[in-house]
């Protein structure tokens, strides 16, 4: 079998744009990139609901390589970031190379010809050898497992498929959901709507959001001198990396910086909800500093002192016809449910069933064996397969970083491939568990492991306790190592027919390869 196109990426938001980009400049243009949306931009395109905006620096949330002189504000809304998405797919070409509206439903490996084959949605396949997975976290939005929500009478919408004829105008509206979503939500509907009342299940560690207007004279001289603006990125990145991922990862060695984290989020509870000792005390978390993700606010706190908006901290009981019943029998009336109840993170790596050697599902691997990658980025016993977002990828600080360390890792591979004239890259077992068990080591450190974190309802945490969301790295570190782990950790073979008497050996899963190096 001869593959239809060297390279496959799945997933045409930004993760999938800077691994179509890092391919074109390592001189590989038979690839390309599938997506199930009418349009690139992942999440960006996706989300629409009032308030969306980048909740970290775009100075940061943007490739290295190409700085977007453009920002408005330094935390920009969403469109701006499906407009950066944009200029980039234009700017290097992508277009010819994307396929829209191609739902993958399931990818098998062909273990003799060393070939994937992806099936979409649409009853058609497609081969290809080597599989980029850059589906991203934020594609499969969650309902609330609560009783009743389907009998509903009213308007009901998740922030992640938001309507945009909606009009919360004078409505009385119930949002059930605390997170990221949530925090820029709320005060941008509480002074349309009539009253508000949000459900909080977990309250966020909330920070001051330093979102200051971009002058157009700053604009004008970042655009004529990148370099300055590559100058403010390392300044973000570098706050980033010690407020947060140096802070969660090596908490047992530097707790004092969660607690400053954590005094500096009270204070700004107290700023915002002078005087209300009851609401200060219910809006304020109860764990650790990164057992769950922390959010940047602007207006949200403050939001819930308007007369037309309550905070509910009790446990709903079931949703009715008419609105929502609370555990002692209340019931509040509403016009529109709004689920800001986020994704499906971890049960939803990768979002369709993925065979590799021996016809072993990836998915099935993983909740028999517990969540584990190379460095990362791949698998063993799934050749030919990265994953851009996967389990242990992301350090917490730039996504655009993890983009940028994920391919370089993806590419060294293939390249290496390339060189050696095989047709297979397979992680050596050996060497993926190593990987594996160092995660493991430095996780021991974190904050992940505080009793508080327990009861979050943290997507960073799968059901064993682990914390696959999160590399115990900093973004420097992981970087670094994309850029010097040894290839050979990986085995490189070939499809070739094997020629008489030449050397041939069983692989850990019972087939047959032609070994080049």
């Amino acid at each position: 079998m001869t593959p239809e196109h060297e390279v496959l990426v799945i997933g045409a938001g930004f993760s999938g744009i800077g691994t179509a980009i890092g391919l074109l400049r390592a001189g590989i243009d038979d690839f390309v990139v599938l997506d199930e949306q009418d349009d690139v931009g992942g999440s960006w395109h996706a989300n629409r609901y009032p308030g969306i905006a980048v909740d970290i620096s775009a100075f940061s949330y943007s490739f290295t390589f190409e700085p977007f002189a453009s920002w408005s504000r330094a935390f920009p809304p969403g469109e701006e970031l499906k407009a950066y998405a944009d200029h980039c797919v234009h700017k290097y070409g992508l277009r010819p190379h994307l396929r829209l509206n191609a739902r993958v439903v399931r990818a098998e490996y062909h273990e003799v010809e060393h070939v994937w084959e992806v099936f979409l949605a649409d009853g058609t396949s497609m081969t290809t050898r080597f599989v980029i997975c850059a589906t991203g976290w934020l594609t499969k939005p969650k309902a609330p497992d609560i009783e009743g929500l389907d009998r509903f009478a009213g308007d009901v919408v998740h922030t992640a498929r938001w309507d945009p004829s909606l009009d919360l105008t004078g409505r009385r509206v119930g949002v059930i959901g605390t997170g990221a979503s949530a925090i820029q939500l709320v005060p941008e509907i509480a002074p349309l709507v009539q009253q508000l009342h949000v459900y909080q299940r977990t309250p966020t560690w909330v920070f001051p959001k330093p979102d200051v207007p971009v002058p157009r004279a700053v604009r004008k001289v970042f655009g004529a001198a990148p370099w300055t603006q590559r100058t403010v990125r390392l300044l973000t990145d570098t706050v980033t990396e010690l407020s947060f991922v140096i802070a969660m990862i090596h908490y047992r060695r530097f707790p004092f910086l969660v607690r400053a984290g954590e005094a500096v989020s009270r204070l700004y509870l107290r700023s915002q909800v002078k005087g209300d000792r009851d609401l200060m005390d219910r809006l304020a978390p109860a764990y650790r500093l990164g057992c769950k993700r922390p959010s940047f606010g602007k207006g949200y706190w403050r939001a819930f002192t308007r007369d037309n908006v309550q905070l509910v901290t009790e446990r709903i009981e079931r949703i009715t016809e008419t609105g929502i019943s609370m555990a002692d029998g209340d019931e509040q009336k509403f016009d529109v449910l709004i689920l800001a109840t986020g994704f499906h993170v971890l049960d939803n790596l990768p979002p369709f069933p993925l065979h590799g050697l021996g016809g072993q599902e990836l998915k099935e691997f993983w909740r028999a064996e517990r969540f584990q990658t190379y460095e990362g980025s791949s698998v063993k016993g799934f050749p030919n397969l990265w994953f851009i977002v996967g389990p242990y990828s992301f350090t917490g600080g730039s996504w655009f970083g993890m983009i940028d360390y994920q391919v370089t890792h993806a590419l060294r591979v293939i390249g290496e491939a390339r060189r050696r004239r095989a047709t297979q890259a397979v992680v050596r077992p050996e060497k993926h568990d190593r990987s594996f068990h160092r995660v493991l080591r430095r996780q021991r450190n974190t904050v992940f492991l505080h009793g508080s974190c327990r009861g979050t309802h943290s997507y960073y945490f799968d059901e064993r306790g682990d914390a696959p969301a999160v590399r115990p790295s900093s973004t420097y570190e992981a970087a670094w190592r994309a850029r010097h782990f040894d290839l050979d950790d990986y085995r490189y073979d070939r499809a070739d027919p094997v020629p008489p008497g030449d050397r041939t050996e069983p692989d850990h899963f019972g087939g047959r390869w032609h070994a080049t190096g």
